[in-house]
């Protein structure tokens, strides 16, 4: 922290698989700060227990540099989770969030905070084009959709991991104690004054991303099952309809034996409609016990993440 006076940002990255990157990034967020004056900074870096030497780096950039929190998770518990642990140790008036890649410009955080100055409560980047693989690409499309419907979010708001939040809605994201934490989900819930602004993407420079077709299904789940009760809907719909189908065809079927006797009963259509209605049901039950067993997990007070070990020598406030 250089500056004595103004704001403090509090910056907080999530790493995975980025020794070679999240010096870059720190360094980056140092020279943007220095023209940004009227502000005071610090960076949080949270190691989701990645398999390489990411939290040697983060530890020797805390010796390096009194501003920067190096937190360890003692497992591997999602961006999400990472990103929770990092709030709980940020002391900022305004908060922002990027990755560790180096995708994110940190040179533009001007914007968001010009934007949170202008009276926005959370402020999201929006790009342009973005630089991420197709399939990673893909998964932001659904997960735009899921939050979407499932989550009530504006059509015309874009999310990404790049935002600043003012400080009042992290403290109210950190009163979210339950396992599987879906950040998009708290803000939504918390504040309708968001807005975005357009910044750059850049392409990734080293490794690939640590998102699996996995990963992004568990993202997806957290979202519509901690956060809307749309899908148990959607079943209970689904359900009457198809009652009422099946109603409706057997109804048909007596009147079609009655008018012709004759007619033989379709076996293989028997069967297409047991099979049909059988996997609606299991898929129904599929999504209640999902339900069910996230209530089971978080009433057994599963952690949202578990810190190994915390380098912390920034100077008391």
């Amino acid at each position: 922290m250089e500056n004595s006076m103004g704001q403090l940002v509090s910056f907080v990255i999530p790493c995975y698989r980025s020794a070679k990157t999240v010096g870059g990034v720190v360094q980056e967020i140092r020279e943007a700060m220095k023209g940004l004056s009227q502000y005071r900074y610090e960076i949080v870096l949270v190691n989701d227990a990645s398999p390489d030497d990411t939290f040697e780096t983060i530890r020797a950039l805390c010796r390096e540099n009194r501003d920067i929190c190096g937190v360890n998770l003692a497992r591997n518990f999602g961006q999400h989770a990472a990103l929770m642990a990092g709030f709980s140790h940020v002391r900022g008036d305004i908060v922002v969030c990027l990755d560790d890649d180096g995708q994110t410009p940190a040179s533009e955080v001007g914007k968001l905070l010009s934007g949170i100055e202008a009276g926005s409560d959370v402020v999201y980047a929006k790009y342009q084009n973005k630089r991420h693989s197709g399939f990673r690409n893909f998964g932001s499309k659904v997960n735009e959709l899921m939050t979407r419907v499932m989550l009530s979010k504006p059509k015309e708001l874009y999310v990404s991991s790049y935002f600043a939040a003012r400080r009042f809605v992290v403290e109210e994201l950190l009163r979210y104690e339950n396992p599987y934490p879906y950040v998009i989900g708290l803000v939504l819930r918390t504040t309708k004054r968001i807005t975005n602004v357009e910044v750059t993407h850049r392409e990734r420079e080293v490794g690939v991303s640590g998102y699996t077709i996995g990963k992004l299904l568990g993202l997806w789940f957290n979202g519509f099952t901690a956060f809307s009760v749309k899908p148990l809907r959607i079943a209970t719909v689904i359900g009457i309809v198809s009652a009422c189908a099946g109603f409706a065809y057997g109804i048909f079927t007596v009147v079609k034996k009655f008018v012709n006797p004759a007619v033989p009963i379709g076996f293989s259509a028997l069967m297409a409609a047991i099979v049909f209605f059988c996997g609606l049901i299991l898929l129904m039950l599929g999504i209640i016990g999902e339900y069910i067993g996230r209530i089971y997990i978080s009433l057994n007070n599963s952690p949202q993440y578990v810190i190994r070990e915390c380098v912390d020598e920034r100077e008391a406030e």
